[in-house]
Protein backbone atom coordinates (compact mmCIF):
# COMPACT_ATOMS: atom_id res chain seq x y z
CA UNK A 1 0.00 0.00 0.00
CA UNK A 2 1.34 3.41 -0.92
CA UNK A 3 1.21 6.34 1.44
CA UNK A 4 -0.02 9.64 0.06
CA UNK A 5 1.71 12.63 1.55
CA UNK A 6 -0.43 15.72 1.69
CA UNK A 7 1.59 18.95 1.81
CA UNK A 8 0.92 21.14 4.81
CA UNK A 9 -1.22 24.15 4.14
CA UNK A 10 0.84 27.27 4.80
CA UNK A 11 -0.36 29.53 7.57
CA UNK A 12 -2.36 32.49 6.39
CA UNK A 13 -0.30 35.62 6.13
CA UNK A 14 -1.39 38.33 8.50
CA UNK A 15 -2.90 41.36 6.75
CA UNK A 16 -1.53 43.57 9.51
CA UNK A 17 1.99 42.96 10.82
CA UNK A 18 2.40 41.93 14.48
CA UNK A 19 2.18 44.78 16.96
CA UNK A 20 5.86 44.59 17.86
CA UNK A 21 6.87 45.00 14.21
CA UNK A 22 4.46 47.71 13.17
CA UNK A 23 5.87 51.17 12.46
CA UNK A 24 5.93 53.19 15.66
CA UNK A 25 5.69 56.89 16.31
CA UNK A 26 9.42 57.68 15.73
CA UNK A 27 9.39 56.05 12.29
CA UNK A 28 6.06 57.64 11.36
CA UNK A 29 7.35 61.02 12.52
CA UNK A 30 10.46 60.77 10.35
CA UNK A 31 8.28 59.78 7.39
CA UNK A 32 5.91 62.72 7.89
CA UNK A 33 8.79 65.18 8.25
CA UNK A 34 10.16 63.90 4.95
CA UNK A 35 6.76 64.39 3.33
CA UNK A 36 6.34 67.95 4.58
CA UNK A 37 9.85 69.00 3.64
CA UNK A 38 9.78 67.39 0.19
CA UNK A 39 6.96 69.42 -1.36
CA UNK A 40 7.23 72.94 -2.72
CA UNK A 41 3.98 74.12 -1.18
CA UNK A 42 5.60 73.94 2.26
CA UNK A 43 8.41 76.28 1.30
CA UNK A 44 6.16 78.72 -0.56
CA UNK A 45 3.73 78.89 2.35
CA UNK A 46 6.45 79.40 4.95
CA UNK A 47 8.13 82.01 2.76
CA UNK A 48 4.81 83.85 2.48
CA UNK A 49 4.46 83.68 6.26
CA UNK A 50 7.88 85.26 6.77
CA UNK A 51 7.41 87.96 4.12
CA UNK A 52 3.94 88.98 5.31
CA UNK A 53 4.98 89.05 8.95
CA UNK A 54 8.22 90.98 8.44
CA UNK A 55 6.61 93.33 5.92
CA UNK A 56 3.86 94.21 8.38
CA UNK A 57 6.45 94.82 11.11
CA UNK A 58 8.30 97.27 8.88
CA UNK A 59 5.17 99.12 7.77
CA UNK A 60 3.59 99.31 11.22
CA UNK A 61 6.79 100.46 12.91
CA UNK A 62 7.42 103.07 10.22
CA UNK A 63 3.89 104.35 10.75
CA UNK A 64 4.42 104.36 14.51
CA UNK A 65 7.58 106.43 14.13
CA UNK A 66 5.81 108.91 11.87
CA UNK A 67 2.75 109.41 14.07
CA UNK A 68 4.03 108.71 17.55
CA UNK A 69 3.03 111.15 20.26
CA UNK A 70 5.55 109.80 22.75
CA UNK A 71 6.91 106.66 24.35
CA UNK A 72 3.90 106.24 26.67
CA UNK A 73 1.56 105.88 23.69
CA UNK A 74 3.60 103.14 22.00
CA UNK A 75 3.79 99.44 22.79
CA UNK A 76 6.96 98.56 20.94
CA UNK A 77 6.49 94.80 21.21
CA UNK A 78 2.97 95.04 19.77
CA UNK A 79 4.19 97.20 16.89
CA UNK A 80 6.77 94.58 15.93
CA UNK A 81 4.79 91.39 16.49
CA UNK A 82 1.18 92.07 15.60
CA UNK A 83 1.81 91.15 11.96
CA UNK A 84 2.98 87.72 13.07
CA UNK A 85 -0.16 87.11 15.13
CA UNK A 86 -2.77 88.81 12.94
CA UNK A 87 -1.44 87.90 9.47
CA UNK A 88 0.80 84.91 10.13
CA UNK A 89 -2.17 82.89 11.33
CA UNK A 90 -3.94 83.46 8.00
CA UNK A 91 -1.00 82.00 6.09
CA UNK A 92 -0.26 79.04 8.34
CA UNK A 93 -3.83 77.72 8.18
CA UNK A 94 -3.20 76.94 4.51
CA UNK A 95 -0.27 74.67 5.33
CA UNK A 96 -2.04 73.19 8.34
CA UNK A 97 -4.96 72.11 6.19
CA UNK A 98 -2.79 70.88 3.30
CA UNK A 99 -0.79 68.56 5.54
CA UNK A 100 -3.76 66.22 5.77
CA UNK A 101 -6.23 67.20 3.04
CA UNK A 102 -3.67 66.91 0.23
CA UNK A 103 -3.37 63.17 0.89
CA UNK A 104 -7.12 62.74 0.63
CA UNK A 105 -7.26 64.64 -2.66
CA UNK A 106 -4.46 62.55 -4.20
CA UNK A 107 -5.42 59.23 -2.63
CA UNK A 108 -2.04 58.95 -0.90
CA UNK A 109 -3.80 58.57 2.45
CA UNK A 110 -4.43 54.89 1.59
CA UNK A 111 -0.72 54.34 1.06
CA UNK A 112 0.09 56.10 4.32
CA UNK A 113 -2.39 53.92 6.20
CA UNK A 114 -1.00 50.77 4.57
CA UNK A 115 2.47 51.68 5.84
CA UNK A 116 1.25 52.90 9.24
CA UNK A 117 -1.99 51.01 9.92
CA UNK A 118 -2.35 52.45 13.42
CA UNK A 119 -4.36 55.52 12.56
CA UNK A 120 -3.85 57.28 15.87
CA UNK A 121 -0.08 57.05 15.44
CA UNK A 122 -0.27 58.40 11.89
CA UNK A 123 -2.56 61.26 12.90
CA UNK A 124 -0.28 62.25 15.80
CA UNK A 125 2.86 61.98 13.66
CA UNK A 126 1.43 64.28 11.01
CA UNK A 127 0.45 66.85 13.64
CA UNK A 128 3.80 66.69 15.43
CA UNK A 129 5.79 67.03 12.20
CA UNK A 130 3.72 70.00 11.12
CA UNK A 131 3.90 71.65 14.55
CA UNK A 132 7.68 71.27 14.66
CA UNK A 133 8.14 72.89 11.24
CA UNK A 134 5.58 75.62 11.86
CA UNK A 135 6.91 76.57 15.29
CA UNK A 136 10.53 76.62 14.13
CA UNK A 137 9.81 78.98 11.25
CA UNK A 138 7.40 81.09 13.32
CA UNK A 139 9.92 81.43 16.14
CA UNK A 140 12.65 82.61 13.80
CA UNK A 141 10.21 85.00 12.12
CA UNK A 142 9.06 86.40 15.47
CA UNK A 143 12.60 87.24 16.50
CA UNK A 144 13.31 88.79 13.08
CA UNK A 145 10.10 90.82 13.36
CA UNK A 146 11.09 92.03 16.79
CA UNK A 147 14.64 93.10 15.93
CA UNK A 148 13.65 94.66 12.59
CA UNK A 149 10.84 96.58 14.27
CA UNK A 150 13.01 97.76 17.13
CA UNK A 151 15.71 98.98 14.76
CA UNK A 152 13.08 101.23 13.14
CA UNK A 153 11.63 102.40 16.45
CA UNK A 154 15.11 103.21 17.75
CA UNK A 155 15.26 106.27 15.49
CA UNK A 156 12.69 107.91 17.81
CA UNK A 157 14.04 106.27 20.97
CA UNK A 158 10.94 104.08 21.22
CA UNK A 159 12.67 100.71 21.09
CA UNK A 160 12.80 98.10 23.85
CA UNK A 161 14.93 95.03 24.57
CA UNK A 162 14.16 91.37 25.18
CA UNK A 163 15.25 91.78 28.80
CA UNK A 164 12.38 94.12 29.63
CA UNK A 165 9.30 92.64 31.38
CA UNK A 166 6.92 90.76 29.12
CA UNK A 167 8.89 91.22 25.90
CA UNK A 168 10.37 87.73 25.54
CA UNK A 169 6.99 86.28 26.48
CA UNK A 170 5.35 88.24 23.65
CA UNK A 171 7.90 86.98 21.12
CA UNK A 172 7.51 83.33 22.17
CA UNK A 173 3.71 83.42 22.42
CA UNK A 174 3.45 85.05 19.00
CA UNK A 175 5.28 82.08 17.48
CA UNK A 176 3.26 79.58 19.50
CA UNK A 177 0.01 81.30 18.51
CA UNK A 178 0.74 80.83 14.82
CA UNK A 179 1.41 77.14 15.44
CA UNK A 180 -1.87 76.77 17.34
CA UNK A 181 -3.84 78.23 14.44
CA UNK A 182 -2.07 75.79 12.11
CA UNK A 183 -3.19 72.88 14.31
CA UNK A 184 -6.68 74.34 14.29
CA UNK A 185 -6.64 74.06 10.50
CA UNK A 186 -5.14 70.57 10.72
CA UNK A 187 -8.02 69.34 12.87
CA UNK A 188 -10.54 71.00 10.55
CA UNK A 189 -8.88 69.36 7.56
CA UNK A 190 -9.27 65.95 9.18
CA UNK A 191 -12.95 66.69 9.72
CA UNK A 192 -13.77 68.06 6.26
CA UNK A 193 -11.12 66.21 4.19
CA UNK A 194 -11.22 68.92 1.53
CA UNK A 195 -8.55 71.61 1.20
CA UNK A 196 -10.70 74.51 0.01
CA UNK A 197 -13.47 73.67 2.46
CA UNK A 198 -11.10 73.47 5.44
CA UNK A 199 -9.30 76.72 4.62
CA UNK A 200 -12.56 78.57 3.96
CA UNK A 201 -14.05 77.31 7.20
CA UNK A 202 -11.10 78.42 9.31
CA UNK A 203 -10.80 81.83 7.67
CA UNK A 204 -14.55 82.27 8.12
CA UNK A 205 -14.20 81.54 11.83
CA UNK A 206 -11.24 83.92 12.23
CA UNK A 207 -12.85 86.80 10.31
CA UNK A 208 -16.61 86.29 10.41
CA UNK A 209 -17.24 85.44 14.07
CA UNK A 210 -15.40 88.51 15.49
CA UNK A 211 -17.12 90.69 12.89
CA UNK A 212 -20.61 89.38 13.68
CA UNK A 213 -19.95 89.73 17.39
CA UNK A 214 -19.56 93.49 16.97
CA UNK A 215 -23.27 93.68 16.12
CA UNK A 216 -24.19 92.53 19.62
CA UNK A 217 -25.19 95.02 22.33
CA UNK A 218 -22.02 96.57 23.85
CA UNK A 219 -22.31 94.82 27.25
CA UNK A 220 -22.66 91.44 25.55
CA UNK A 221 -19.76 92.13 23.19
CA UNK A 222 -17.49 93.22 26.04
CA UNK A 223 -18.17 89.96 27.85
CA UNK A 224 -17.72 87.87 24.70
CA UNK A 225 -14.71 89.52 23.04
CA UNK A 226 -12.14 87.73 25.22
CA UNK A 227 -13.38 84.37 23.92
CA UNK A 228 -13.39 85.21 20.21
CA UNK A 229 -10.92 83.42 17.87
CA UNK A 230 -9.52 86.64 16.41
CA UNK A 231 -9.93 90.39 16.29
CA UNK A 232 -9.11 92.44 19.40
CA UNK A 233 -8.53 89.32 21.46
CA UNK A 234 -5.19 88.81 19.70
CA UNK A 235 -3.75 92.04 21.08
CA UNK A 236 -2.53 90.79 24.50
CA UNK A 237 -0.52 87.98 22.91
CA UNK A 238 1.68 90.35 20.92
CA UNK A 239 1.90 92.94 23.69
CA UNK A 240 4.47 93.18 26.48
CA UNK A 241 1.97 94.98 28.76
CA UNK A 242 0.48 93.00 31.62
CA UNK A 243 -3.03 94.19 30.71
CA UNK A 244 -4.25 95.55 27.38
CA UNK A 245 -7.95 95.94 28.15
CA UNK A 246 -10.19 95.13 31.12
CA UNK A 247 -12.43 93.18 28.71
CA UNK A 248 -9.62 90.84 27.66
CA UNK A 249 -7.67 88.12 29.40
CA UNK A 250 -3.93 88.39 29.97
CA UNK A 251 -1.59 87.11 27.27
CA UNK A 252 -1.52 83.62 28.77
CA UNK A 253 -5.30 83.66 29.26
CA UNK A 254 -5.97 84.57 25.62
CA UNK A 255 -3.47 81.96 24.47
CA UNK A 256 -5.30 79.34 26.54
CA UNK A 257 -8.65 80.45 25.10
CA UNK A 258 -7.42 80.08 21.53
CA UNK A 259 -5.70 76.79 22.30
CA UNK A 260 -9.01 75.37 23.54
CA UNK A 261 -10.48 75.83 20.04
CA UNK A 262 -7.53 73.91 18.58
CA UNK A 263 -7.81 71.14 21.18
CA UNK A 264 -11.51 70.58 20.45
CA UNK A 265 -11.10 70.52 16.66
CA UNK A 266 -7.93 68.43 16.89
CA UNK A 267 -9.76 65.85 19.04
CA UNK A 268 -12.78 65.78 16.71
CA UNK A 269 -10.47 65.38 13.72
CA UNK A 270 -8.70 62.48 15.44
CA UNK A 271 -12.04 60.78 16.14
CA UNK A 272 -13.11 61.07 12.50
CA UNK A 273 -9.68 60.01 11.21
CA UNK A 274 -9.63 56.87 13.37
CA UNK A 275 -13.27 55.85 12.96
CA UNK A 276 -14.00 56.57 9.30
CA UNK A 277 -12.61 54.96 6.16
CA UNK A 278 -10.03 56.79 4.09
Amino acid sequence: MTTVTIPAIPARTRAVPPALRRPGLPGALRSELTKILSVRSTYWTLLALALVSIGWSVLYCEGTVSHSAGRAAVNAAFASLMGQVALGELVIVVLGALVITSEYSTGMIRTSLAVVPRRGVLYAAKAMAFAAVAFTVSLVTSFVDFFVGQSILASKHLSITLAQPGVLRAVLLSAAMVTVFGLLAYGTGALIRHTAGAITSILGVIFLIPLLAQALPPPWYQDLVRWLPGGRALSPIASSASSVSPNLFSAWGEFAAFSSYAVVLFALGAWIFIRHDA
